[in-house]
């Protein structure tokens, strides 16, 4: 037989409260775990930037910028999410992946770094030109940029 599984007082990854057994408020726990895991489902930001916005709507997220201001002095690099009128920060881990809406761009942290896919160089040069075949493989890059999978060049 397996030994039981003991639980710390949060998740591994993003510190989501856990329940004990006979714990008052239960309700406060979930409803935090819950607010967290709703900020960070298909999470996407408005943009990266280091001043909170004067009128943010609950379900709106940001990603913190370097030099942080205000409310949001000592969180670079955190995603700040809004909800039920409050700040929740959330750490981010390697592996995330989210959506800039400022830059349409596809996002995924990377060595402790948000990355773009770098979009590819349209064809040039070769000693045989097919004119057709080129045009094809822009309108493809371009295609791709627009869908968001591609950080402009």
């Amino acid at each position: 037989m397996s030994d039981p599984i003991t639980f710390e007082s949060t998740t591994p990854r993003f510190a989501l409260p856990l329940l004990y057994a006979g714990q008052a408020q239960k309700e406060v726990f979930v409803n935090e775990s819950l607010s967290i895991t709703d900020a960070l489902l298909h999470c996407a930001v408005e943009s990266e930037t280091p001043t909170p916005p004067a009128t943010p709507a609950d379900g709106m997220a940001w990603l913190v910028a370097t030099g942080a201001t205000g409310i949001w002095a000592g969180k670079a690099g955190m995603l700040a999410c809004r909800q039920g009128g409050q700040w929740i920060y959330v750490s981010p881990r390697d592996g995330m992946r989210l959506l800039n809406k400022s830059s349409e761009q596809d996002m995924r942290r990377i060595a402790g770094v948000w990355r773009a896919p770098n979009m590819p160089s349209a064809p040039a040069g070769g000693g045989t030109i097919d004119a057709e075949a080129r045009s094809a493989i822009i309108v493809l890059i371009q295609k791709l940029r627009d869908a968001g999978i591609f950080a402009l060049a």
